[in-house]
């Protein structure tokens, strides 16, 4: 069949409007229709286009982009879209009533460049400016039955030495669950995407999943190189994550997958991801990326206007594999008795999250009775404020590193030692920066880093509360 006839196909199922799609929810270590009961697997890709000069943008908020990328995702059989980055204070009724009609749902990080935990000085990022963005995007989508869930951040501990960065992690996670308890007309599960940092992964997936009920993640998505070209099960290490996360008690799926270390991309790692032997362990997972981009991930090209597409090899490829990989039927073998897991250990230099978390900021609180008010968007307050005395005391080693950004290559392969030394070399050099946070979108190997200065510093004490 000609692509032409697939879109026009997909086109036409787009223009009647389906029922609203069933929210999913989280039963064991696997997602469900919460009507059907049927298991859901993620089928997805992760979908942020740039905008006409090449920034990140809402492809949410723009019904000419969405309306010119879902037909072409929609004949991929995909059934999720993951995006990045989102403008809470923007109309996305249009765009998501797209997807709702064409079976498409969305997993939405909350993170924005001026709203996000600071790898450099997480606590003071940890402040009622963050919590107010992140309760305002809770209150922007949680009435749209197609959200799947919220991503509190991506690759925050991306090295060896950001591991102190997952004690906020987690109190973010806990909050936005207190809120969406609180506020929303439906439970929305809260997790995480991890870099696959290989020192740190295992410790990090565990330390979200122990403990109290209310501060545990509800789901953990691995962004995953692994797999390059004519890899299989054993070689790329995916048998031995199944084995390693045999009992985890809450969904696991690839957040990010698709190494372009061998080209073209064959992906014949889908078979894989959706066969017996992953399944009771994993949900699926998403395609990095739909837009073609300097990283040469992208799986379409858009036109230099904006206004069309062409489908790559990759495109193409992709469509292969899933055209010829069912999903399975039943449940697929899920865990629905595992156990939270155990707190891992304090290792100096290694692992380095406290198990007792920070309160949530009292500024803050108020808006699980109040409601977090006006969206205030992407030219909203940022939440990277640091006290002047902390300035003072890294101030030497702030001139040579404010421009600094962490590294952000992904793992390629079943270790990802190499990559993970190069992050930690490149974090190691930012932690040092006094004026600089950084919000990472996608691992890939040549990731967007957008580098968000602070200013304003005198205003730091009004807007920092712990």
């Amino acid at each position: 069949m000609k692509f032409e006839s697939v879109v026009l196909s997909a086109l036409a199922a787009a223009s009647v409007a389906l029922a609203a799609l069933n929210p999913i929810v989280v039963k064991g270590n696997a997602f469900f229709d919460s009507v059907t009961g049927d298991r859901f697997y993620i089928k997805g890709v992760d979908y942020q286009p740039p905008d006409a000069n090449g920034e990140t943008s809402d492809p949410l908020m723009d019904y000419n982009v969405c309306s010119r990328d879902v037909p072409y995702i929609k004949a991929l059989g995909m059934n999720t879209v993951r995006v990045y980055h989102v403008d809470n204070a923007a109309d996305h009724s249009a765009c998501m009533q797209l997807l709702q009609d064409n079976g498409i749902y969305l997993l939405l990080d909350v993170a924005t460049a001026d709203q996000a935990i600071s790898r450099d000085y997480p606590m003071y990022s940890y402040n009622y400016v963050l919590l107010q963005h992140n309760f305002a995007t809770i209150d922007a989508f949680s009435n749209y039955t197609n959200v799947l869930g919220f991503v509190a951040a991506n690759e925050v501990v991306n090295a060896v030495n950001t591991t102190d960065t997952a004690t906020v992690l987690k109190a973010v996670i806990r909050d936005m669950k207190q809120y969406i308890s609180s506020r929303s007309p439906r439970t929305i599960p809260v997790g995480y995407c991890a870099a696959d940092v290989a020192e740190n992964r295992y410790q990090l997936a565990h330390y979200l999943n122990c403990g109290d009920e209310s501060e545990r993640a509800e789901f953990f998505g691995l962004n995953d190189y692994s797999w390059c070209g004519s890899s299989s099960y054993t070689v790329s290490g995916y048998n031995q994550k199944v084995a390693n996360f045999n009992n985890y008690s809450i969904p696991l799926f690839f957040s990010e997958y698709g190494c372009n270390l061998v080209e073209p991309r064959e992906f014949t790692e889908v078979q894989a991801i959706y066969s017996s032997q992953m399944i009771p362990v994993f949900s699926g997972g998403l395609v990095y990326e739909y837009i073609q981009e300097a990283n040469n991930y992208g799986l379409v090209e858009v036109s230099s206007d904006l206004k069309n597409v062409t489908p790559l090899g990759d495109y193409y490829n992709l469509q292969y594999q899933f055209n010829h990989t069912q999903l399975p039927s039943g449940d697929g073998g899920y865990h629905a008795n595992n156990n939270a897991s155990e707190c891992p250990a304090y290792v100096k230099g290694l692992w380095e999250a406290n198990d007792t978390l920070p309160s949530m900021p009292a500024q803050a609180s108020q808006y699980l009775t109040a409601g977090a008010g006006t969206p205030l968007g992407t030219d909203g307050p940022s939440n990277q404020w640091v006290p002047n005395s902390v300035l003072g005391s890294t101030s030497s080693s702030s001139a040579a590193s404010a421009t600094s950004t962490v590294s952000s290559t992904g793992s390629a392969s079943s270790s990802s030692s190499n990559s993970a030394s190069n992050s930690t070399a490149s974090a190691a050099a930012s932690r040092g920066a006094a004026v600089t946070n950084v919000l990472r979108r996608g691992a890939g190997f040549n990731s967007f880093v957008a580098p968000v200065i602070v200013v304003a510093f005198s205003f730091a004490i009004g807007l920092v509360a712990f």
